[in-house]
């Protein structure tokens, strides 16, 4: 029998052993024989009575049997059956292995192999990262990005969240508020929201939680659509002291559950990060493992002068103009020269990339993707447990139109996360630029009752969506939400006035046309389209027929 990496977990058929960081435990034989099975066909549907015939050949057993054998199982490997990340129930059919499974020691060999290529010195470092870089894009370019040429397997989402249901029984929802920034000090406010940030992603590594982003709501107001539990905090950074306090409050009753205020070096920042993940996932009711208390407090970064480069580099790209994304591109740079092993700055840097707008034609636009996919498949070879390192990929897959493979990324990328909006939203994008709008209203939803100040891009998002689905009225009143969030966004406008000449709206949409011409003088949406990841000929050649009606 082999030994298996399965998710997070190894798994030795020898000895009946599951295995995890410290942490080892024993399961009965016939449990492991179970996940054997389902390893070899992990992705795929496995029958109760194929699981039978193979755990228990040659003998008359029960359902039971197999059913008290996953429920072992699950409480082994720490999984959650209503939002599942290892054994998926199919109901009525069997069961399948939805967790990715690979080599352990082939993948600890290519995890060194890239660890030590990343200590080499400057000049052997580049050299290095561009083999790296060549190696994966070989891969991509075989359609062998990390899952083979598998197909992308259904994603499974949770039931009673995607119809909005709320918790569930067994689910815990949670928002963390962003932190005030206290002081006159006002360039630390990245310090702030970075704590916050990380926070959110520490927590969402907890099976039993679903995060809720929260409302842009000055001074913790807006906690409408928040979840259960509240996390609000404020830092203070004065000379060398930092000063965090962290409170939780139950969102019903208004009662504060828990407090504490940490007062150290600055540069005992990390040390600070994990301890309030640990405070924290010990203070939320529920079933949390140990395992998984341990696991929340794992940081990216060793270095704090690379991780200040790097919260720079995340809010100058959040503001998605051009000036804001070269400075971001310097701060990422900065960041993964401090510590070349920093995942998320490589995953930043693939970012500035990607959506560098300063290409005019296809071969440039190309060359910065390509340059993009390197950047962002470093960042997967460095730590490829990271749920933005396979959004990274997967934004950067779309923008090139190699829209299978930005599936899969972004699968894997829910798969860490349950809790990624972004990721849903992405997701959603992609099944219009593919001409099948319907699959992306749900995710879409999903996200926004996930993160309900997404921006302006979930709304354009739904609005291009609708408007393929012909919901002429849904589209404008989306779109018409997007802009009201960002008036100086392009594509909005396009869709806009798309939407209103086919509702009959001539005059509204020449309107929208004109101010697509003020924002952009030479504005031709066949040209737009060269670069623009729509794969679907027909909802292309029906954006173009309608926009050409007001001259774009």
């Amino acid at each position: 029998m082999q030994k298996l990496q399965i998710g997070e977990w190894w798994a030795d058929a020898t000895t009946n052993e599951l295995g995890r960081g410290g942490d080892t435990v024993r399961i009965e034989p016939k449990a492991m024989e179970v996940l054997m099975v389902l390893a070899g066909r992990a992705g795929k549907a496995v029958t109760r009575e194929e699981l039978l015939a193979a755990a228990w050949p040659g003998v008359v057993v029960g359902d039971e049997v197999l059913t008290q054998s996953v429920i072992k199982l699950r409480k082994a490997l720490g999984d959650n059956p209503r939002s599942p990340a290892y054994i998926e129930t199919l109901s009525k059919r069997g069961y399948r292995l939805i967790a990715p499974v690979g080599d352990p020691a082939r993948d600890a060999a290519k995890r060194e192999d890239a660890a030590g290529d990343l200590r080499a010195p400057s000049s052997r470092r580049v050299r290095a990262i561009a083999l790296i870089a060549g190696a994966t894009l070989a891969l991509s370019a075989a359609g062998a990005y990390l899952y083979g040429s598998l197909p992308p397997s259904p994603l499974s989402l949770p039931d009673a969240f995607i119809a909005g249901d709320g918790e569930g029984k067994d689910m815990l929802t949670v928002t963390v508020l962003p932190f005030e920034m206290l002081g006159a000090d006002a360039g630390q406010a990245h310090l702030s929201r970075g704590i916050g940030s990380d926070l959110m992603t520490d927590l969402s590594r907890l099976s039993g939680l679903r995060l809720i982003a929260a409302s842009d709501a000055p001074g913790h107001s807006g906690t409408a659509g928040a979840g259960r539990f509240l996390v609000s905090g404020s830092v203070q950074r004065e000379a060398a002291t930092l000063r965090i306090n962290v409170r939780l409050t139950d969102s019903r009753t208004n009662e504060q559950l828990w407090s504490q205020r940490f007062e150290r070096p600055v540069g005992d920042l990390f040390a600070i990060q994990n301890e309030i993940s640990r405070s924290l996932s010990e203070q939320l009711p529920g079933r949390i493992s140990d395992a998984e208390r341990r696991r929340v407090a794992k940081r990216y970064t060793h270095s704090l002068e690379a991780y200040e480069h790097f919260l720079r580099g995340q809010a100058q790209l959040l503001a998605r103009q051009e000036e804001e994304n070269l400075q971001a591109r310097a701060s990422y740079s900065k960041a993964i020269e401090l510590d070349p092993k920093f995942a998320r700055a490589y995953a930043g840097l693939a970012m500035t990339h990607a959506m560098d707008r300063r290409q005019p034609t296809v071969t440039q636009s190309s060359a910065a993707l390509n340059r993009a996919l390197e950047l962002a498949e470093t960042a997967r070879q460095i730590d490829p447990d990271i749920p933005e390192v396979h959004w990274a990929l997967g934004f950067v897959h779309t923008r090139s139109r190699r829209h299978d493979e930005a599936i899969r990324a972004l699968h894997r990328a829910i798969e860490l996360n349950r809790s990624y909006a972004d990721a849903y939203a992405l997701l959603g994008g992609i099944y219009t630029y593919v001409g099948e709008p319907a699959k992306s209203v749900p995710l879409l939803r999903a996200a926004l009752r996930l993160n309900p100040d997404g921006g302006y891009l979930y709304y354009l998002l739904l609005g291009r969506a609708y408007l393929f689905m012909d919901d002429l009225e849904q589209a404008r009143i989306n779109l018409q939400e997007a802009l009201l969030r960002n008036p100086g966004d392009v594509e909005s406008r396009v869709y806009l006035a798309a939407t209103l000449v086919a509702q009959g709206q001539s005059d509204a949409a020449a309107w929208e046309a004109d101010e697509v011409r003020g924002q952009d003088a030479g504005f031709s949406a066949r040209v737009w389209l060269e670069t623009y990841p729509l794969t679907s000929a027909r909802h292309r050649d029906r954006l173009l027929a309608l926009v050409a009606k007001v001259g774009l």
